[in-house]
């Protein structure tokens, strides 16, 4: 009858707004998951910091982490979490989390998961808490300027970061290209990219060019290092026998950040001045700098690397006089490895400073240099137009080698006196180029010599010259 069929059509109305509801449950609890996690280094080697976001789930979040294999019941931290907004025209938000795993016992595998009992918790992920002490060298996945498009470096990146090959991971520089895109979806979509490798071993990071819109701000808050200020970018970490400094170029670039070129450099001083300690550099006698733009590149554009004075090497003037500048202050301290990025291209440098070439010996250009090497690697993959830069302009006395190859850097530290670095092709998975830095005593590298005659090894300087493509000759001391 009619009333029957009214009470089949509103029972039958009610069971599918139930099953619409549940629906649109799953489908919120589903864009609420944690995803994006990445861990990084904390204050010591007892602590690992993990970040994640959720779209549209507010806290309380949290962090669970165990001994690998234990049944015991984990330990439960309590995120920091915080609404972040991407300003663009729709000023789309998520829920940004940070906590930090700490009373981790040094070199020790353990399991963690994040969330909460609205979002439900992510897939269990492990680490290993960084080895103590420093009789030990790390070994690094070093590189700059990958995108979330044409990024040819990452599969092989994250395969070999699965198979434990490395420590720690570095990107210096320049993210998802860019963060920002989209309303910051395409910065999502970066971090989950890298999150199969970032949620396993540390993800350390400096800024770059293309981090800069909003002031830094997606930078800021995605990645959680072990900064004193969080809205100051540069921090330092130790790993085994290195002590490893971030720094931020592009504080000489936008005037947004450039109140803090004085606060980094009177900074990076103090640790350079603490690193240096006779004490310490017994301990840890290696220093890697990294930062995104380099000093030096023989790239074909206008870049202020190619330029023979630069504000990052020379400073800005202040007072009448240059101040600031970073070449001096690492050459003064003897930091051995400046790695930087921005170029789309590979280049290995000779031992530089002030445009010299510094080496002890032709035959052995790296063993003993008498100043920093230099490596650009910003060759990860990017979909940049073009994607990569021409390096077929003027090639300084200092540049080595280079390459347009897509690809990154495994840096080795194999003890106090070697390492090893080697340039993978990342689509052909061949090693491009290679060398061992020997530094048989760590230190300052003193005042450089003058340019002498070298008559009298010409014949030496000519033949490690037709190896390596030299096209002009180097300081002796």
């Amino acid at each position: 009858t009619q009333s029957t069929w009214g009470q089949l059509t509103s029972s039958c109305l009610r069971w599918m707004l139930r099953v619409l509801s549940f629906l649109a449950l799953l489908t919120l609890a589903a864009g609420s998951a944690p995803e994006q996690i990445h861990i990084s280094f904390g204050e010591n080697p007892t602590e690992m910091y993990v970040a994640w976001s959720t779209q549209s789930t507010s806290p309380p979040s949290f962090v669970k982490y165990r001994f690998e294999g234990s049944d015991a019941e984990p330990v439960i931290v309590k995120a920091r979490s915080k609404v972040f907004v991407d300003w663009g025209p729709q000023k789309r938000s998520q829920w940004l989390h940070e906590a930090t795993m700490s009373g981790l016992t040094p070199n020790t595998k353990y399991s963690y998961q994040v969330g909460s009992t609205k979002t439900g918790f992510s897939d269990w992920f492990s680490f290993t808490a960084q080895r103590d002490g420093f009789d030990w060298g790390p070994r690094l996945a070093i590189f700059g300027d990958m995108g979330h498009f044409n990024a040819h470096s990452l599969a092989p990146l994250t395969n070999e970061t699965l198979a434990g090959m490395y420590d720690a991971i570095l990107h210096v520089g320049d993210f998802a290209y860019d963060f920002e895109n989209d309303e910051g979806k395409q910065g999502d979509a970066f971090m989950r990219d890298i999150e199969p490798m970032a949620a396993r071993y540390p993800y350390m990071t400096c800024p770059g060019n293309h981090e800069q819109t909003y002031n830094f701000t997606h930078y800021i808050n995605r990645f959680v290092m072990p900064r004193t200020d969080e809205l100051q970018m540069h921090y330092s970490f130790n790993m085994g026998n290195v002590h490893v400094i971030s720094i931020s170029t592009e504080v000489f670039f936008y005037d947004s950040v450039k109140e803090q070129i004085k606060i980094q450099y009177e900074w990076l001083e103090k640790d350079l001045i603490e690193a240096t300690t006779p004490e310490n550099r017994a301990k840890r006698p290696w220093i890697l700098v990294i930062g995104h733009r380099p000093m030096y590149c023989s790239s074909l554009n206008d870049d202020e690397c190619t330029e023979y004075y630069n504000v990052l090497r020379n400073g800005i003037e202040e007072d009448g006089e240059l101040k600031y500048g970073l070449e001096d202050i690492l050459y003064k301290y003897g930091v051995d490895i400046e790695f930087w990025a921005h170029e789309h291209t590979y280049e290995r440098l000779w031992p530089v400073y002030d445009h010299q070439v510094l080496v002890s010996s032709w035959m052995e250009p790296y063993r003993n240099p008498k100043a920093p090497l230099h490596i650009i690697g910003g060759s990860a993959g990017c979909d940049e137009n073009p994607p990569h830069e021409k390096i077929n302009g003027p090639r300084g006395v200092w540049s080595a080698y280079r390459s347009i190859a897509y690809g990154y850097g495994r840096m080795t530290f194999a003890n106090n006196t070697h390492m090893y670095y080697e340039q993978v092709d990342s689509d052909s998975m061949e090693i491009i180029d290679s060398l061992w830095l020997i530094r048989d005593e760590h230190g300052p590298f003193g005042a450089p010599a003058e340019t002498k005659n070298l008559s009298h090894d010409r014949r030496l300087a000519a033949l490690y010259a037709k190896q390596n493509r030299l096209r002009t000759a180097a300081v002796y001391i």
